[in-house]
């Protein structure tokens, strides 16, 4: 046989093997990583939960999920080991990154719109005018009477002589 024909079957065994190879590292690290858990280290399980390890067993882990509550877990749904700093941002919301001297970021649009004279703004009156409001409905129910009455004087001029009314 040629080589050329029996190079695409030595590529495809070449990969096969090397996708395998990896999958195998992964699988030993995330073992080694469920068996160096110490009781007092933040997990994250596979479902998210994030817990604190209380006991940690052959085959299972006793995590605690709020202070008090207590699960058995197996330690396959162990998704990550998580040190302090990382478990309490995420768990607390503590970030010592943060400084209190840093950049505030604020809570309006202000200043992204820049500095502005308030001579320049039109301020708008929202208060409620009290003549203006009494005024309206009665000149509104006014020119609706006038209006049903040219209505009703239009259509007793369109009748005929032979025409009645039916009340």
């Amino acid at each position: 046989m040629d080589l050329i024909t029996l190079l695409p079957f030595i590529v495809i065994i070449g990969a096969m093997f090397l996708m395998t190879r990896s999958a195998k590292k992964k699988q030993a690290a995330a073992a080694q990583m469920r068996n160096d858990m110490q009781p007092g280290t933040g997990v994250r399980t596979i479902g998210g939960m994030y817990a604190t390890v209380k006991e940690v067993h052959d085959d299972t882990v006793l995590l605690e999920v709020a202070p008090g509550v207590h699960a058995v877990y197996a330690k396959n749904s162990i998704g990550a080991v998580l040190d302090d700093a990382e478990y309490n941002r995420i768990v607390h919301g503590d970030d010592p990154e943060l400084d209190a001297d840093g950049t505030v970021v604020p809570d309006d649009a202000s200043s992204l719109t820049g500095e502005s004279d308030s001579a320049e703004v039109a301020k708008i009156d929202l208060a409620k005018d009290d003549a203006a409001d009494d005024a309206e409905p009665e000149d509104a129910a006014v020119k609706d009477v006038k209006d049903a009455k040219d209505v009703k004087d239009a259509r007793d001029e369109s009748k005929t002589d032979g025409e009645a009314d039916s009340k």
